[in-house]
């Protein structure tokens, strides 16, 4: 489910995010001046001045890249776990889907 639609501005990405409940403009991937390990994110997600979440520059099977997004906030019942991927003409789509139940739970 496409939950955002973003573009690229310089080395980063703006963009919003439009759900049933919810419609968050202005959110900026802003580059990690500097990553220590892997484990340090590739970008920081603000919204003004708030850090909402960060993402992580990964690739396909097929070495398409994209990006791994984690956002989160007190007010949600947990963080939500989504990709970035770049579409035809240069579009950005914040792609989100439900994660399966294990065990057949």
């Amino acid at each position: 489910m496409i939950i955002g639609s973003f573009k690229k501005v310089g080395e980063g990405y703006e963009g919003e995010i439009v759900t049933l409940t919810q419609k968050i403009r202005g959110i900026r991937f802003v580059p990690e001046a500097s990553r220590a390990s892997d484990n340090v994110p590739n970008f920081r997600i603000q919204i003004g001045k708030l850090e909402a979440g960060a993402a992580w520059i990964k690739h396909t099977t097929d070495w398409r890249e994209y990006l791994s997004v984690k956002l989160d906030d007190p007010t949600l019942p947990g963080p939500i776990f989504a990709s970035l991927f770049e579409e035809e003409g240069g579009a950005y789509n914040l792609i989100w889907s439900r994660q399966r139940p294990r065990n057949g739970d």
